[in-house]
């Protein structure tokens, strides 16, 4: 089958590696345009660009779609589908019509719950204990065309965004390619409007820890958002980064440090406590408790900011 590709992040790259592993023609790779990145800020290729040029693809990188000139080289291809991964672009009506059998999207959740951009997050923070790969034909709206194949993975309870992601980005390249060889027998099951929620981008102010909220949902918190934004707190005016934590059932008065040991730093929540187990401040590395109490010392009884 003869592909247009679209995708941006490692996410995308798994897949368009399995889709031609699998023999298809990609003859047009969409990604972002390169970013500025690192403490350099120097421009810096997608994951998907890499792959490409790995593989001597035809890159295409425009800032939009919108007008008739940009969509050029998607009609000059002449393809017959599209596949997109998170791309980063919205496509517009006159794209999705440009295939001869329209564009297909591997989105990272069990649709219509979490559709957007953030579905892995979403759902860790959610306490949600199952996600998916959906296989959906686009429309114009956001994640709400028709879907072909789905395919459901539990949600571990040690699971952060960054283990998750590489699960579904594995189970999402395995799927796109079950479902173009089953294409002609795949039949769209129009989304449901019962259970549809939305996945909204991630924002850095959500990262904050708020001790006065029940431990359960800050430990979803702390993975929810490892490796990004990756949670924060505030101890004697330092800002820590905090990689990762588990419950107690230990209580005080929320932000109270109340032990503080080699398996890390329980901190009183507004119900339960939580333990701190791997942190980091500004310019440090990201440290086991241990290690990281060896330099920042902490004493039962003292505070984190509550807010």
């Amino acid at each position: 089958m003869k592909i247009i590709f679209a995708g941006t992040p490692e996410f995308a790259a798994l897949a368009l590696q399995a889709l031609l592993a699998a023999g298809h023609s990609v003859p047009l790779v969409l990604t972002q345009p390169d970013r500025p990145a690192g403490r350099g800020m120097q421009l810096l290729p997608s994951a998907v660009k890499r792959l490409a040029q790995a593989h001597h693809l035809t890159l295409y990188q425009p800032e939009r779609l919108k007008d008739p000139a940009s969509q050029g080289p998607l009609r000059d291809t002449a393809a017959d589908l599209m596949v997109v991964a998170a791309y980063g672009l919205i496509l517009p009506q006159a794209v999705l019509d440009l295939p001869r059998l329209g564009c297909l999207n591997i989105h990272a959740s069990l649709l219509p719950r979490w559709r957007g951009a953030a579905p892995i997050q979403r759902a860790i923070a959610a306490g949600d204990t199952e996600t998916g790969i959906t296989i959906m034909r686009m429309d114009a709206g956001l994640d709400t065309g028709p879907m072909l194949l789905r395919r459901a993975v539990p949600i571990g309870t040690a699971d952060t965004a960054a283990t998750l992601h590489d699960t579904l980005a594995r189970l999402g390249a395995e799927t796109i390619v079950d479902a173009l060889a089953t294409l002609e027998t795949l039949v769209p099951t129009p989304q449901p409007d019962a259970g549809a929620t939305y996945a909204a981008k991630i924002a850095k102010h959500e990262a904050a820890l708020y001790w006065r909220q029940p431990a359960q949902q800050l430990e979803r918190q702390v993975r929810a958002f490892n490796p990004f934004p990756t949670a924060t707190a505030i101890f004697n005016g330092v800002p820590l980064k905090i990689w990762s934590a588990a419950l107690s059932a230990a209580g005080g008065t929320p932000g109270t440090v109340l032990e503080v040991d080699d398996k890390g730093i329980l901190v009183a929540c507004g119900s339960g406590a939580l333990r701190l187990t791997e942190l980091q401040k500004q310019g440090g590395k990201r440290l086991a408790a241990r290690d990281f109490l060896n330099g920042f010392p902490v004493a039962p009884g003292a505070a984190f900011n509550t807010g």
